[in-house]
């Protein structure tokens, strides 16, 4: 049985896709607002590539429905 890879992406890539100050990533991380970290190592994480583009498109369908 072959698993599906995903994709990780480290925080300067997210950044790239979601425009928010490291303090607000983490603050909505905090409230359940944004997907939380995977952790990699002692002082390393990154995020599920699926879970920023479920969040992106969630922002983009909430603007929709204005």
């Amino acid at each position: 049985m072959q698993v599906p890879f995903k994709s990780l992406l480290r925080f300067r890539q997210v950044r790239e896709i979601v425009p928010l100050s490291r303090s607000e990533i983490y603050r909505r991380i905090a409230i359940g607002q944004f997907p939380a970290p995977i952790k990699l190592g002692q002082r390393v994480v990154a995020w599920d590539a699926d879970q920023i583009q479920a969040f992106v498109r969630e922002l983009l369908n909430k603007r929709d429905d204005r």
